[in-house]
């Protein structure tokens, strides 16, 4: 039950219509020394990322935010902290992927295909490592063997640097819903373990340009209002003079009803 659900979000996410507001490629131009320090000092800065989607409410943190099997089930709720804690540095990768599975499904951002790309490219990489490894293992072969080395050392890199992109990326996407950017919305917090909104058609209008109202013109100028007072200026015409007699001067008229009826 519980994986099919995770499969529905998984088929929900692709059609999400929001955008980060960086790709992965051009993190490292948006914030430089945040890029950095999460190149180094990653486990910390997925600890910080993760309670701060959470809005710095621990009561609300699930190990892997609730996308993994063991989810609600290693006592978070005694101690959320220590929980996050062995999560991001036993768990690191899956600790990076739930945060923006987090921010995914509470702001409907989907993935663009160059960030699909580049995710895909460093877990197909860390496989052709894993494979080479295995193979220098069963036959011995030094060529193997140090070919296996270097896929290894490469597949780190790509996916240290991944990570670090990533999670730059999420700091970025928080900066905006906290309003660094602009104006901060007004908006509440989510209900407690309610950050996924796969039941709203709709995505919300979190950091995102206002859209017009159904039936409203685009760059349009609104229809100016409508003379006020009745009747208009100017009416009846100067062109018809008013008739004789009309209006009466008083009601009813001299000799009404006429002679002949008994009043």
């Amino acid at each position: 039950m519980a994986n099919q659900q995770n499969l529905e979000k998984m088929q929900l996410r692709q059609n999400y219509r929001n955008l980060w507001h960086t790709d992965l490629m051009r993190t490292i131009q948006v914030d430089t020394p945040y890029c950095c320090l999460s190149l180094w000092c990653a486990p910390c800065v997925s600890y910080l990322l993760r309670k701060r989607a959470l809005y710095d409410d621990m009561s609300r943190y699930t190990c892997c935010a609730g996308y993994m099997p063991c989810s609600g089930r290693c006592g978070e709720s005694k101690c959320p902290e220590f929980c996050l804690c062995t999560e991001v540095f036993l768990c690191f990768g899956n600790s990076v992927a739930s945060t923006r599975f987090l921010l995914q499904d509470e702001f409907n951002i989907q993935t663009t295909q160059c960030d699909n790309c580049i995710i895909g490219f460093m877990l197909c990489l860390n496989q052709v490592a894993c494979i080479f490894s295995i193979v220098a293992m069963i036959v011995g072969s030094e060529e193997i063997s140090e070919a296996s080395q270097i896929l290894s050392c490469l597949a780190d890199l790509v996916y240290c640097s991944v990570c670090a992109c990533m999670q730059t990326q999420h700091k970025v996407e928080m900066d905006k819903r906290d309003g660094k950017f602009g104006p901060q919305p007004a908006m509440a917090v989510p209900p407690v373990q309610q950050m996924s909104r796969i039941d709203q058609p709709v995505p919300p209008s979190v950091g995102y340009a206002p859209q017009p109202a159904y039936g409203q013109n685009y760059g349009y100028p609104p229809a100016p209002p409508p003379a006020q007072g009745y009747p208009a200026t100017g009416y009846p015409s100067a062109a018809y003079p008013p008739q004789q007699g009309y209006p009466p001067t008083a009601y009813p008229p001299q000799g009404y009803p006429p002679s002949g009826y008994s009043r």
